[in-house]
């Protein structure tokens, strides 16, 4: 049986026999790469700083998973929040939409921490250790040994291990990380293995996989078709200024701009020719755009042959910055973060659910008074212990009867109690009766929680006497 052999590349990290193809780009260093470059060591420092940065007594950014709790820029987030939450991951979707209708794949290009650290922290490196571009590529061809790129790895490990342990740092706080680094692992191993994990996929990405995570792992690439339209900025090739192409500087009548140097393709972080027009595997990073620059300057013609454009534009049509998306998206955007910051703001600082009790809906006591199980769940958001005094109203004649009362909640913590309303057979018109529980710190906060007993309809007898229930039981607490 045969099988067809491939004529062209499928992916440029790939050769047409289907073994890898090890990107070696040659760095371009032009007007929008100064600019990335200050973008790029801007990320990098927050990054490394805000772990140490407090706000309202606590970390800036944290996401404590062991403790469910979330620490946003002072706000802090609970597992009860799925509304706020569900807001946040809406405006950040919408937001997303917005960026790329307007400004293409601005992110990808600028502030993806995949392209910042390849490109401005482990790529640099690395010419630095191999003796740039060239000494690369003749280590690629050498076999045996290669003390250099040994030393390349021993640096990549230590960068690896750095941004793992910062990483770690958002989910467990700085102080704790500080103490873990002390301890011996075998006094916390889960933290301990999950940031080994985690170095050992930062070391796997940026010494082998690299640029595959563009092209391969990340969905975003493969969504532009859908995210963008004709009008959004992307990083283009003028194709009626460039064609038809001609190799040399000397420029003969009826051919374009284009020298057909292949600057641009050997700059190209991701291998494609931005020449064949928009490209699942562009990033948007302009090395393409520096590169055609230098080579314009070189050859006395004007730049932007390569440069930050639109489908529409580089087809002759007229601009046109207002369309259905933007106009749409950004009014989308409005809505969701307005809510957002509506709830924030006015939400309290303890969440109270009030729950019927397992079992049955009521039962008697010996004297004939009607026993309902509530369960309360209280969450306290305070930054300090609280403690929530019980009580009824609107139930003349009944009693709360409570294992804890005062119920004294830790903060951040959700505590779960059952109650005893006892009431006499009185209380109830058709089978209900309609009470408030009340729940009250002493301070700040005061609730009155609405809730129906049940108990005998106004004709039922004696016979429904049930044996009394000795307090809660264990599945009840």
């Amino acid at each position: 049986m045969s099988t067809a052999k491939a004529t062209d590349r499928v992916l440029s990290t790939l050769n047409v026999d289907g073994s890898r193809r090890w990107l070696r780009p040659r760095l371009s260093e032009g007007s929008f790469w100064h600019k990335r470059r200050a973008v790029a060591y801007g990320l990098m420092f927050l990054f490394f700083i805000i772990p140490y940065l407090r706000m309202n007594g606590h970390p800036v950014i944290l996401l404590d998973l062991p403790k469910r709790e979330f620490h946003l820029f002072g706000a802090t987030f609970l597992p009860t929040d799925t509304l706020l939450f569900m807001l946040l991951f809406v405006s950040i979707g919408i937001g997303i939409f917005l960026l790329t209708a307007l400004f293409g794949r601005v992110w990808c290009g600028w502030g993806c921490p995949q392209t910042v650290y390849m490109e401005f922290l482990f790529r640099p490196l690395e010419r630095l250790i191999e003796g740039g571009r060239t000494g690369t590529l003749a280590l690629d061809r050498q076999t045996g040994l290669k003390p250099r790129r040994l030393l390349k790895y021993g640096v990549f490990l230590l960068l690896s291990l750095f941004l793992a342990h910062t990483f770690l740092a958002y989910f467990v706080g700085i102080e704790r990380l500080v103490q873990w680094v002390r301890l011996s692992p075998v006094e916390h191993p889960t933290a301990f293995f999950v940031m080994a994990a985690t170095t050992a996929a930062i070391m796997f990405d940026f010494t082998y996989f690299r640029e595959q995570t563009c092209l391969v792992a990340c969905p975003y690439g493969r969504l532009q078709s859908v995210l963008l339209d004709r009008k959004s900025l992307i990083v283009g090739y003028d194709y009626g200024r460039g064609e038809p192409r001609t190799k040399g500087a000397k420029h003969t009548e009826g051919a374009g701009d284009c020298i057909d140097c292949g600057a641009c393709v050997q700059t190209c972080p991701t291998g494609i020719d931005i020449r064949d027009g928009l490209q699942m595997e562009c990033i948007h990073c302009t090395q393409c755009a520096d590169a055609c620059d230098e080579i314009m300057d070189r050859v006395g013609r004007p730049r932007g042959l390569v440069r930050y454009t639109s489908r529409d534009e580089l087809e002759g049509k007229p601009k046109r910055f207002l369309r259905p998306r933007v106009v749409l998206y950004p009014l989308a955007l409005t809505i969701a973060v307005g809510a957002f910051l509506f709830f924030l703001t006015t939400k309290e600082d303890t969440d109270v659910t009030i729950l019927r009790g397992i079992g049955a809906p009521y039962s008697f006591e010996p004297d004939g008074r009607v026993v309902n199980q509530v369960r309360i769940r209280v969450t306290n958001r305070a930054d300090s212990p609280r403690e929530y005094q019980i009580e009824l109203a609107g139930a003349d004649g009944a009693q709360v009867i409570a294992p804890e009362n005062p119920l004294r909640v830790a903060p951040g913590e959700l505590r779960t109690t059952s109650l005893f309303i006892v009431g006499p057979r009185s209380l109830f018109h058709d089978g209900k009766r309609a009470i408030s529980v009340q729940l009250s710190d002493g301070n700040t906060y005061s609730a009155s929680l609405p809730y129906t007993m049940v108990g005998p309809d106004d004709d039922d007898g004696d016979d429904d006497v049930e044996p009394k229930r000795e307090g809660p039981r264990e599945d009840d607490r």
